[in-house]
């Protein structure tokens, strides 16, 4: 007769939390897609932003900017319109969250049999959710202004998931900002801190002709790895060729590897300092 060998009570229990973790964060992350049914104003401007901004720069910007080795503009200019769009992440967690907080849901979360650590993770997987559909529709707003990715199909599946990567990580760093302001009125204000972070980069003109110190705050921004990445994984103009990274900064002549530097870094960061923020709001 063979003996029965039950899992031993601590592994039940970690995978018992991470059931119910993971359960309770789908639940949230469908809670804030019913809360944009009901606020349809939020998720249209979402949406209509990246398209405005393809649309502004492409023409405005366009007329005036060579591209460095010659090429399209607007084709210069979508890698780094994705990458801006990406970083607005951060602001638009922290916005939501604040929120929250404000009006006293998370604490009536935190009065309801609802796994601790759920609650960040449902407010970050809504942004990544919500964040595909704004690319796609960036996308295809660039298709129509003449941009293409000329790298293929895997190196371009590749840079959507950079980016769908980068949006992830921001979105917990702008959780973890919302649990500590805990006010929708400065949070909103924050909001335009985040364009001087993108517009000192490559997004939108090359580095070069930067002085000197603003050149190295520019190269060294994840802004323009991530931009630099999609460039070279779009085959659009602007990215690095064979050879040239020997006078670029390591972000610039790596910036795959940097953009996923980055992304690692702030999840290691700020994955826990959400969740432990939150755990202490309550007690």
């Amino acid at each position: 007769m063979t003996a029965l060998t039950t899992p031993a009570p601590a592994a039940v229990s970690r995978v018992g939390r991470l059931r119910w973790t993971l359960t309770d964060g789908l639940t949230l992350v469908g809670r804030e897609f019913a809360r944009l049914r009901r606020e349809p104003g939020e998720l249209i401007g979402a949406l209509v932003f990246p398209a405005t901004m393809v649309v502004l720069f492409g023409y405005v910007f366009g007329s005036a900017i060579a591209v460095p080795g010659g090429g399209n503009y607007r084709e210069y200019l979508m890698p780094g319109l994705f990458a801006m769009v990406t970083f607005t992440a951060t602001m638009a967690v922290t916005l939501r969250v604040a929120t929250d907080a404000s009006r006293g849901v998370m604490d009536r979360f935190r009065s309801m049999p609802v796994a601790r650590s759920a609650v960040p993770f449902g407010q970050t997987g809504a942004e990544i959710l919500s964040g595909v559909l704004g690319m796609a529709i960036m996308a295809a707003a660039g298709l129509l202004v003449g941009w293409r990715a000329h790298g293929g199909v895997w190196p371009t599946a590749e840079a959507f998931l950079l980016l769908a990567l980068m949006r992830y990580a921001l979105s917990w760093a702008g959780c973890y900002l919302g649990l500590v302001v805990r006010n929708e009125q400065t949070a909103d204000q924050l909001i335009p801190l985040v364009f001087p972070v993108t517009m000192l980069s490559n997004s939108f003109v090359p580095t070069e002709g930067m002085p000197t110190v603003l050149r190295v705050i520019a190269d060294w921004n994840p802004v323009s790895a991530l931009t630099a990445a999609c460039r070279d994984l779009f085959g659009n103009p602007g990215a690095p060729a064979a050879g040239d990274g020997a006078g670029l900064a390591w972000p610039l002549a790596h910036p795959v590897a940097a953009t996923l530097g980055w992304s690692a870094l702030l999840l290691a960061v700020f994955v826990p300092l959400s969740v432990r923020t939150y755990q202490r709001r309550g007690r």
